[in-house]
């Protein structure tokens, strides 16, 4: 860590003492308390400097001491840490939601917001103050005492359960899995697949393959395996995780996701919202539920009949070659990848030879590199959680530290599925000679190297990276000293994923690919029937994709926009409505979709997953820039980095795009990317 400045200021993940943390966050908690007294009953008027600067303190150390803890409960997690987890983050969650019921903190943003000084103030400034005066009527400011004490006690629970929530997936994911000795029972599944369940085998002192629900797994068979009856016993297992139907019905979310969607309403109606979708557009690009709606079934109405002409061409391909007369959902993969390497020419297992981990890896920073003219670095000795996690530091084009990150890449026991990015630091301008650079974590699931082998990725794989990473530039190359606005700060929801979906685009062009796209053992380029076969692969059942993402955006926030306490719909019924209306496969009455819906019950997208496809027409947008201007230009490249990436939550991000693209955003690149005719 030689002469490394990001690194002296990096979590000490080997010495947090599970013995100790509870007491650690209560005297944080407690010493917080005492500061915002302090700035309350400060007698001069309210400035930036005894006003945000003190506030930012108390944020800046939470990140530090409180951020670590809630990492490790998803990338470490055990019953024991977690059980302290959950009695911290019920304090936290308790001091945050009578933080914004502070009169007395309220009371002075709106002197400052009042004052002369305010219009003296920068861009990033103003919008921290504004944000907080919205975020304090959110948190119920101006509600009755009575009433107060109400949305603090649903905050709290909320938390619980939403924590809850998350560790029945987890635990429910990691209780099912199959011992295989006999190896016709896998036919189909290609060498890499198969070394991966026997080392999964191996972990547990068996011989032979053990097949899992971790993504890796599932995937492998789902998409591989000869086996139909395998197919579909490892269907019903996935589906109906964390559900009645599943085999461990001790972790089923029902009650839970009851609990949640009333205990949210209740919150909405609380703050004046007829519900918890108004009360979640308050802080989104979108203004109203009838957009979101209108949005979502246009594109529905666009994608479905394509979309029901792919299903039946699949169909037909799986009668006449796979001798499977009805397809059932647990064959839709199996199929589409036969079906693919026949139209297409075009197999997963060789594309996969083309993206070795760190081929790819070396690529995306030179891509980067050529982009947005900064340099990326890996550090040794820094403190981890797990032996594959590695670290690296951003520099600029004058050599200067500006961010730094941790890759953790695997999959691997007791870590939560999917991938993710999430904050280590902020950027923020602690004194006029001291500057906190922005860190990330950056988390993902992929298939973990066999020993003696090369991890190769596969294409959604190597998409997902891109994606991950991209969420992880907004973060570290803003150029804002506000804290609560720098990086993805104050980034409204549906704004927050148009750099991820921005960066997958370079992994289906062969400029960018080119940079890293290399055979795992010849070190070729990837040729060019491959590219072409790859290229057309996006448009393969690219309706059917665009329609999956939309039932699921549908349902989340008509589950949240119609509730009513009482008479709830059922959500199992619900998810029915949703899907015939949209939706062209449809699953067995045993799916339970919802119930593992992290996403909306124990993430942030509540009301808001939506958000995906909304920050899709943004990107797909933003990059048609790059595909008038070059692939690799590096003024659209810096252009992109001084408007969307730079400003952080600083600046309307609908401003933000025009000041990039020159207009406002159109729909008609999302619809060519995913291969749909627009009308």
């Amino acid at each position: 860590m030689k002469n490394c400045a990001v690194a002296d200021s990096l979590p000490s993940f080997s010495a947090l003492d599970i013995t100790v943390i509870e007491t650690d966050i209560n005297k944080l908690i407690a010493d917080s308390r005492l500061q915002l007294a302090k700035i309350v009953s400060e007698s001069e008027p309210a400035t930036w400097k005894n006003l945000v600067q003190p506030i930012e303190v108390i944020y800046r150390r939470f990140e530090q001491r409180w951020g670590p803890v809630g990492h490790l409960d998803s990338v470490c997690y055990s019953d024991e840490w977690h059980e302290v987890y959950e009695r911290c983050l019920a304090a936290v969650t308790q001091f945050f939601t009578e933080w914004g019921q502070n009169a007395g903190i309220f009371s002075r943003f709106e002197s400052l917001a009042a004052s002369p000084e305010y219009a003296t103030l920068s861009i990033a400034q103003q919008k921290v103050i504004d944000n907080a005066l919205r975020d304090f009527r959110l948190s119920g400011i101006n509600l009755p005492q009575a009433a107060q004490q109400e949305y603090m006690d649903i905050s709290s629970r909320l938390s619980k359960l939403s924590s809850q929530f998350g560790s029945h997936v987890l635990k429910a994911t990691q209780a099912w899995s199959m011992h295989i000795t006999d190896p016709s029972q896998l036919a189909g599944l290609p060498e890499s697949a198969m070394n991966l369940l026997a080392q999964y085998a191996q972990q547990k002192a068996l011989t032979g393959w053990r097949v899992t629900l971790d993504f890796p797994s599932y995937h492998a068979v789902m998409t591989y395996a000869d086996n139909r009856a395998l197919r579909e016993t490892l269907y019903h297992a996935y589906a109906t995780r964390a559900s009645d139907q599943s085999d461990f019905p001790e972790f089923d979310n029902a009650n839970l996701i009851d609990e949640i969607r009333a205990l949210r309403h209740q919150k909405a109606q609380l703050l004046g919202f007829n519900s918890y979708a108004d009360y979640s557009l308050a802080t989104k690009m979108v203004s109203t539920p009838k957009q979101v709606l209108t949005f979502l079934r246009d594109l529905a109405t666009k994608a479905k009949p394509q979309a029901a002409q792919e299903l039946d061409e699949l169909q037909l391909f799986a009668k006449a070659n796979l001798g499977i007369s009805q397809l059932e959902p647990w064959d839709m993969s199996y199929a589409s990848e036969k079906f693919k390497e026949q139209r297409l020419s075009l197999s997963q297992e060789i594309l996969k030879s083309y993206f070795e981990v760190e081929h790819t890896l070396q690529g995306m920073f030179n891509l980067v590199t050529r982009l947005f003219n900064i340099k990326i670095e890996p550090v040794e000795g820094v403190d981890v959680w797990h032996s594959d996690v590695r670290f690296y530091i951003i520099r600029n084009e004058d050599g200067q530290e500006i961010a730094g990150f941790y890759l953790d890449l695997y999959a691997r026991e007791n870590k939560r599925g999917g991938a993710w990015m999430d904050v280590v630091s902020s950027r923020w301008r602690k004194s006029s000679t001291d500057l906190v650079l922005p860190v990330a974590y950056l988390v993902c699931n992929f298939s973990p190297p066999v020993e003696g082998q090369q991890a190769c990725l596969t294409h959604n794989e190597v998409t997902t990276l891109f994606h991950e990473f991209g969420h992880g530039l907004h973060h570290m190359l803003t150029e804002i000293d506000a804290m609560n606005v720098s990086g993805i700060s104050g980034v409204p929801w549906d704004a927050v994923e148009l750099p991820s979906q921005f960066m997958e685009n370079f992994c289906w062009e062969r400029e960018s690919l080119d940079l890293f796209a290399k055979h795992h053992e010849t070190d070729e380029r990837l040729p060019d029937d491959l590219l072409e076969a790859l290229q057309a692969s996006r448009h393969f059942q690219s309706a059917m994709m665009l329609l999956r993402q939309v039932e699921f955006s549908l349902f989340d926030f008509i589950l949240h926009l119609e509730y009513t306490p009482e008479s709830p719909e059922d959500v199992v019924t619900l998810m029915e409505r949703v899907r015939d209306e949209v939706a062209v496969v449809l699953p067995p009455k045993y799916h339970r979709f919802a119930h593992s819906f992290n996403h909306i019950f124990a993430g942030g997208y509540a009301a808001g997953y939506f958000s995906y496809k909304w920050a899709e027409v943004l990107s797909a947008d933003a990059f048609s820039l790059f595909e008038e201007t070059g692939v690799l230009n590096s003024e659209t490249g810096q252009r992109f980095k001084a408007t969307i990436l730079a400003a952080g939550g600083s600046v309307d991000p609908m401003q933000l795009f025009k000041n990039f693209r020159g207009r406002l955003p159109q729909i008609d690149a999302l619809l060519r990317h995913s291969g749909i005719k627009a009308a």
